[in-house]
């Protein structure tokens, strides 16, 4: 299927209290969101460290956004794992609670055959009626869907897109050209926004956006546009936060920014740590143009 998506996603990072989420500070984010123009939040993602939740916080955190977003912006749950018996149950419980949309990351650790994948998201896509979005992340997953599989994938009914971080452009082309018109294409990696924008994507899930949600919506919108040179100068301006959003292992870098931006974000859950030192200058000199940045 085509058309479920389109503009900026956010794939929302989930603050931390001792006992738990910290629901209210979500509920600043979502509005911090919203209020920038955002088209979709992506909850449980990566950046939100599903990984190291209780099944009992993921459901109540999904209940939470459902009720706070009141139907204003897409809703769209992660559910992957590499248990498939898990991501089924996940994403029916995400159907049943109100999500617009699936991500399905690929199962890590076991790492799978392309056959293993196929089979894979049919059993998550058959779990729902919603649209379902792969997301290929190897470098997190130890798996690459690749362009032959993904073009199998893409005859399931139900599938959305597949949201590309491999970081290999000559394998998101080679992707682009076998689904094209049987499902989208979406950025998963912030610094190849445009450039996959520009080769059909028709949307970003970013983490970027966290931080700055209209100026990353603006972009996107010039770039579908056909505006690629206010894209470009946008991009341009984007370019070392970008970074700084890296500069460790996501969401480490969006979590202090989004603390120096004046949310209680808290801090990743272990065995991810505070960003160091050295790197919180390099992330307060890359938001200083977009925002005033607490100490």
């Amino acid at each position: 299927m085509t058309g479920f998506l389109r503009g900026s996603a956010t794939a929302m990072i989930t603050p931390f209290t001792e006992d738990g989420i910290n629901f209210d500070v979500f509920g600043e984010m979502m509005e911090y969101q919203i209020a920038g123009g955002t088209d979709a939040l992506v909850v449980l993602g990566t950046t939100g460290e599903p990984a190291t939740m209780t099944e009992e916080e993921k459901e109540a955190l999904m209940r939470y956004a459902v009720q706070k977003n009141e139907g204003r912006v897409k809703l769209i749950f992660g559910t992957g794992g590499n248990c498939t018996q898990k991501a089924v149950h996940m994403t029916r419980l995400a159907t049943e609670l109100g999500a617009d949309g699936i991500l399905a990351v690929t199962p890590y650790y076991n790492k799978c055959t392309q056959n293993g994948l196929v089979e894979y998201y049919k059993a998550i896509c058959g779990a729902t009626n919603l649209p379902v979005i792969c997301y290929n992340v190897p470098s997190r997953t130890g798996v690459n869907i690749l362009p032959e599989t993904m073009e199998r994938i893409a005859d399931i009914p139900n599938m959305a897109g597949i949201k590309e971080a491999s970081g290999n452009m000559s394998q998101v082309l080679d992707t682009a050209r076998r689904i094209r018109g049987k499902c989208d294409l979406y950025s998963g990696e912030d610094a190849l926004n445009l450039p996959i924008l520009c080769v059909g994507g028709t949307a970003v899930i970013s983490v970027l956006s966290n931080l700055v949600p209209a100026q990353v919506k603006k972009m996107v919108t010039c770039a579908l546009e056909g505006d690629l040179a206010q894209a470009n100068e946008l991009n341009d301006a984007l370019f070392d936060l970008t970074h700084a959003c890296f500069i460790e292992v996501n969401p480490i870098p969006a979590k202090a920014g989004m603390a120096m931006l004046g949310f209680d974000a808290g801090i990743p859950r272990l065995p991810l740590t505070p960003l160091e030192e050295q790197h919180a200058d390099i992330m307060r000199a890359a938001l200083a143009p977009f925002a005033e940045v607490k100490a």
